[in-house]
């Protein structure tokens, strides 16, 4: 088996200047280089990552918390997460907080014991115990989804998406918009997203009714009970609905399909995130398209320059772009 002595050896430089050439350090000439570059094809000599981490103090490891293994909206951002880092030779640890904030603290903790050179947070809150555990890490932290004062972070624009999302129900006639939530310890999906709907209703003079809003948990069947809800306690029906998430709205329309109520005829509704199961929805729902999988890519060119860079100052707040994709149920 080929060893760095090898490699030496036959490209007659030190051991010393071939662990450069394999660490990219740029303290070796550019002849050299290329003969140890001639010489590792030629052999097809393979450095060992072990060896190479314990000399660099680097695993080529990012640890990714996430708040659920199984959703749609997370395999996609985990799938332009790692597409991105294995272009520069990184593995991605995979934890799940199930949407635990206590999990979250541990897992930030553990990845940090395990040696991973960074951390991508898919964050689901606010609450101070996880900022704490951001600010005090030891490795680099890009928080996903929520504004962290003291992180770098990789928002979407909840505020503006349901503003936008609520003004296209108004453009299409609808009067009296009602709207399903996430509880607002989830900062981006619970408070931004009522905020936007709020100032939609508010600019067009419409009325913002509390018997046409409830709260879900982000599930179909929370979706269901929170429309049936909605619709036991108003003695005036809503004509719409906002919801925060997909997976809620097709849990509504399944409520007011039993219940007689036809979409988009009696009501329109129209929820976020883009998932597959909107376009196969009956009828397909409008959605908000986050492009997930492009967040991603996003936040792991971000961690790879805060790695490389740590002491250039970083924008803290970075948006992502959204899209309104119009269908059937408005």
């Amino acid at each position: 088996m080929t060893t760095i002595k090898d490699i030496a050896r036959m490209a007659d430089v030190s051991r010393t200047t071939v662990s450069r050439v394999l660490n990219e350090s740029p303290a070796v000439s550019k002849e050299a280089r290329e003969r140890v570059h001639r010489i590792i094809e030629e052999t097809g000599y393979i450095p060992s990552e072990h060896a190479k981490s314990l000399r660099t103090k680097k695993t080529k490891v990012i640890g990714v918390i996430l708040p659920r293994l199984s959703t749609e909206t997370t395999t996609r951002v985990v799938s332009g997460i790692d597409r991105e880092l294995g272009k520069k030779g990184f593995q991605i640890l995979l934890a799940s907080s199930d949407l635990n904030i206590n999990k979250e603290v541990e897992h930030i903790k553990l990845l940090e014991s395990r040696r991973v050179d960074g951390i991508i947070l898919l964050a689901t809150n606010t609450l101070e115990p996880i900022k704490t555990a951001v600010s005090e890490a030891k490795v680099p932290v890009i928080v996903v989804g929520q504004e962290f004062p003291d992180a770098i972070c990789l928002m979407y624009d909840d505020f503006r998406a349901s503003y936008d999302l609520t003004n296209l129900f108004i453009k299409k006639g609808y009067k009296k918009i009602g709207l399903i939530s996430v509880d607002e310890k989830d900062e981006a999906v619970g408070y931004w997203r009522k905020k936007g709907y709020i100032k939609a209703l508010e600019e067009a003079g419409l009325p913002i009714e509390k018997s046409w809003q409830a709260e879900g948990a982000f599930t179909i069947e929370s979706g269901y009970s929170a429309m049936k809800a909605i619709w036991e306690q108003s003695d005036t029906k809503p004509d719409s609905i906002v919801s925060a998430t997909d997976r809620m709205a097709i849990g509504a329309a399944d409520y007011l399909n039993d219940v007689g109520v036809a979409i988009p005829d009696d009501i329109g509704i129209a929820g976020f995130g883009a998932s597959e199961l909107s376009q196969y929805a009956k009828p397909a729902l409008t959605t908000v398209d986050y492009y997930n999988e492009q967040g991603g890519i996003e936040a792991a060119r971000i961690l790879l320059e805060e790695m490389e860079n740590p002491a250039v100052k970083k924008n803290k707040k970075n948006i992502l772009k959204y899209g309104l994709i119009e269908r059937n149920s408005l």
